[in-house]
C-alpha cells in the first residue's frame, strides 16, 4: 500500500507539471500549486479506485484521469470565459 501511495504522488506530480506545460495561455496558479493539485487529484482517484477494488491498472488509469481533470478545472482550462472554475457573464449586444 505504501508503494501505491508513493506511485500516486509521483504520477500526480508528473501530471501537474505536464498540465502546466500543456495548458495554453496565462495560468492563475504557480507551478508548485499545479503540481500539488495534480498530486491531490491522483491520490483521490487512486483511493477511490482502490476502494472499488479495480486492480492496479485501473487504479493507475483512474488516478491519471482524475488528476488531469482536477488540474484542468482549477487552472481554468476551457476557454477565455473561465477563471478559477467560474463563468464570467458575456454581453449579448
Amino acid at each position: 500500500m505504501l508503494m501505491t501511495v508513493v506511485w500516486l504522488i509521483l504520477i500526480g506530480a508528473l501530471i501537474g507539471a505536464l498540465a502546466r506545460l500543456l495548458i495554453p495561455g496565462p495560468n492563475p496558479m504557480g507551478i508548485i500549486l499545479t503540481i500539488l493539485v495534480g498530486i491531490v487529484g491522483a491520490v483521490v482517484g487512486g483511493v477511490i479506485a482502490h476502494a472499488l477494488r479495480l486492480g492496479n491498472v485501473f487504479t493507475f488509469i483512474i488516478s491519471v484521469i482524475v488528476a488531469a481533470v482536477v488540474v484542468a478545472l482549477i487552472s481554468g482550462y476551457g476557454g477565455r470565459g473561465r477563471r478559477w472554475g467560474g463563468w464570467r457573464r458575456r454581453r449579448v449586444f
